[in-house]
């Protein structure tokens, strides 16, 4: 059942959540979790908005979002792009 809260005239969708054990990669985490400090919200609802947006083929994140990952990514070497995310393979 749907609610409205204070925030916002929309309501709230209640939805059910489940624990998860993903592996990702150590750079990759840092700049999320620092994007998700930034925002404020919890690393689970960044990685949740991320992935409802990709899967209406929109960009997650706006102009200061997206230099704010800039920023992130300089900080923690996270040198990865698009073209590497099929590509990664784990040290033996």
């Amino acid at each position: 059942m749907a609610k409205t809260t204070g925030k916002s005239s929309k309501p709230d969708l209640v939805i059910e959540r489940v624990q998860t054990g993903i592996r990702i990669e150590k750079r990759i985490l840092k700049v999320l979790k620092g994007l998700a400090e930034y925002h404020e919200i919890t690393l689970g609802d960044l990685l949740e908005g991320i992935v409802l947006h990709s899967f209406e083929g929109k960009c997650p994140f706006k102009e200061e979002s997206l230099q704010v990952v800039t920023d992130l990514k300089r900080i923690y070497k996270l040198d990865l792009d698009a073209a590497a995310s099929h590509l990664l393979k784990e040290r033996s």
